[in-house]
Formats: C-alpha cells, structure tokens, sequence
C-alpha cells in the first residue's frame, strides 16, 4: 500500500461533503486553521498537505459535526490511518509509489491513475481502439509511444518500456481481479505493423485461460447494440476495505488526448455498471475470443 491515496481520497472526500453541507467556502476554512484555501482544495482531493489532528478538529468544529458522532469518529480514524500510513512508508524508505521516478515519462494527470491502479482488488477495461497498457508487448508499447512522440529519445522509450513492464507485475498477483473487455477493432489496429501485431496477439493468447484472476473477452464487431458504443473506453477501479473497515467507493477513469476524467459520483458509477453488463452479455466467451485471436494472428502472421 506504499504511496497509496485511498485513506488521503477518503478523509479528503468527507471533509468536503461536511463543509458544503456547512455551506462554508474554501477560503472561510483556510481562514479558519491558517491554510490556504488551495491547500483545502489539495486536501479535499486526497493530496498531501502539511496539516495537524488539532487543525482536523478544528475544520469539524468550523463545520458543525457535531461531537460525539459517528460522523466525526469516522473522519478521525481515516486521519489516523493517514498518520499510520505516512509512519510507516517513512520507515520502509517508500514514501513514494514507485511510479512516481517515471514522473517524466506520462502526463501528470497520470500519476493518480497509476496510484489508483496500484491499490485497486478489482479492474474492469474496455476498450474500443489500443490494447490497455497492462496487455501491451514491447513492441506494441514502442509503436504506440513513437505514434505520439517521433521524436522520443532511445533513453525516455526505455523508461516507458520499463513502466509498463513494471505495471504488468500486478497480473500475477492473484488478488488483483482484472476484466478485459475489448472491441474486435482493438485488435484489427496495427500500430507498428503486422508482425508487431501478430507478436501481440500471441501474447495475449498466452494470457486467455491461464490466470484464474484475468479474464480477455472481445466484442465483435457485429455484436449489434450495446452500451459500450455509447460509454466508449473506460475503466472501473474497486478498492479493499480501508483498515478502519470504512468502504472506499469505485473511481471510473476516461483518458483522452488531452487529458483523464476521474467520476466518482454514484450515478456516473452505477451507469458505467450498466455498461459493463451490457457489453459482457455480447462479449464473446473466453474459448471462442480465443478462436478469434488465433484466427488474426494467422492474418497477420509472425
């Protein structure tokens, strides 16, 4: 759990929730505790800030929760936890996830999702046009990477290479339940080439059936209606139980060229729920996506 936010995104997230119920600004708590309100905004968003149990208790005072409640213990074990959480990364020399020394190497809003995925018990992806970094080869990462940057030195694709390679550690941990759900396009893209895509492929038919915590479903391409046209690519994050037993809820995560959206709300999760169901139940079974890949390997030869 090194470097992990989820108690930080927790006690970030009831902290907002009690200061609009209180109707006060950013700036009026700041004001309060002597923080700047965009240290409140950084705190409310599960990032670190330089902040002590008093200020705590002085912000739920400022927002009238009341004490004694369950509200306010709830809020007071998720800092402690934070506290516990920072003690002991500090111990362990871990203080950062390990992704944060390729900083130079993704956007920056990146660095949460990484964080994210690090500490997430369940993953569910689909999508509709490249393969998601945790399936990708070598050779399909440095095609890809060289699409968006021609330019990228031998040294910076080393280091993407070495990301990736180091995210797809997380498949062998059997705890960690992933759910591929990929459009037949997916696979009929070629970045790099024929061969590369064949490689690819080849990958990915080791990987069908071999793990009991992956499952690789393709959705082809005359499947008919379903909700993923609408929801295009995502991916839902589900986390464990923090350890003061509070629930952390699910993060739906949208990259786009320019940038990723992070939805939170209940009902933007509950519809992507929705979806999910939706395209499994015109997602072919494993045996017969397995036919499928086989099948272009063979197109695209190796």
């Amino acid at each position: 759990m090194a470097g992990s936010s989820l108690p930080r995104r927790a006690l970030g997230r009831r902290l907002r929730g009690y200061r609009v119920q209180a109707e006060k600004s950013q700036l009026a708590a700041g004001l309060h505790i002597e923080l700047s309100p965009q240290s409140i905004g950084r705190m409310e968003d599960g990032q670190k800030v330089k902040i002590c149990t008093a200020q705590i208790r002085d912000l739920l005072d400022f927002y009238e929760v009341p004490e004694p409640s369950q509200g306010r213990d709830e809020v007071l074990l998720l800092w402690q936890e934070v506290k516990d959480q920072a003690i002991a990364a500090k111990l362990a020399g871990t203080t950062k996830g390990w992704w944060q020394a390729y900083t130079d190497q993704y956007e920056p809003h990146f660095d949460h999702y990484l964080g994210l995925e690090a500490v997430a018990t369940h993953l569910t992806t689909h999508q509709v046009v490249l393969l998601p970094g945790l399936l990708q080869t070598a050779g399909y990462r440095r095609a890809v990477s060289l699409v968006g940057d021609p330019n990228l030195s031998a040294d910076a694709l080393e280091r993407r290479l070495e990301l990736a390679a180091h995210r797809q550690v997380r498949l062998s941990d059997p705890n960690f339940r992933v759910n591929f759900l990929l459009s037949e396009g997916v696979l009929r893209h070629t970045p790099g080439g024929r061969t590369i895509m064949a490689y690819q492929l080849y990958h990915i038919l080791e990987l069908i059936g071999s793990r009991p915590n992956l499952s690789i479903r393709l959705v082809p391409l005359d499947a008919g209606s379903h909700l993923g046209l609408l929801a295009q690519a995502f991916t839902l994050l589900e986390f464990p139980p923090l350890a003061s037993h509070l629930s952390e809820p699910p993060v739906v995560y949208v990259e786009g060229y320019e940038g990723g959206l992070y939805l939170e709300r209940t009902d933007m999760i509950d519809r992507h729920r929705r979806a999910i169901t939706d395209i499994q139940r015109v997602a072919l079974t494993e045996d017969d996506t397995k036919q499928l890949v086989q099948q272009l390997a063979k197109e695209y030869g190796a």
